[in-house]
């Protein structure tokens, strides 16, 4: 029953913040210097596995084909994002599969997750112009 649980606001969710970990930990284990991997990689680990782990009490099949939440046009404005931000990652094609490597093992279960429970999937970078929640309040 806990699973169902909803946060008041739309997008948020614990099925998106455990994906938003992931997701940092992921670009961190491909390549952010200066940031030491290993408690990414652990706590990589552990949300991955604590999500395959909802995803199969909870009767969801991995999904494969859904959608693609870092396209190449997306991967570039994160390029430009983490540039913008003075963090440096990894240089080339290397860091990007090594990114797309990590995803393949947590995002089939997420997406599950999102589908069964009807909670969206966050995106890697809000849209152009989105206004943070607290700007969207009275």
């Amino acid at each position: 029953m806990l699973a169902f649980y909803r946060s008041q606001h739309d997008n948020q969710s614990w099925v998106a913040a455990l994906t938003t970990i992931l997701d940092t930990c992921a670009l961190v284990i491909s390549g952010i210097q200066g940031v030491p991997p290993r408690p990414a990689r652990l706590t990589f680990a552990m949300a991955r596995h604590a999500l395959a782990d909802l995803t199969s009490v909870l009767g969801a099949r991995p999904q494969t084909a859904g959608p693609d939440r870092l396209s190449d046009r997306e991967l570039e404005r994160l390029h430009r994002a983490l540039v913008a931000s003075g963090i440096t990652w990894g240089s080339g094609a290397a860091c990007d599969e090594r990114l797309r490597s990590l995803r393949r093992q947590y995002e089939p279960y997420a997406q599950a997750l999102s589908e069964l429970l009807l909670m969206a999937l966050p995106p890697w970078l809000p849209p152009e112009g989105a206004k943070d929640n607290w700007e969207t309040t009275a």
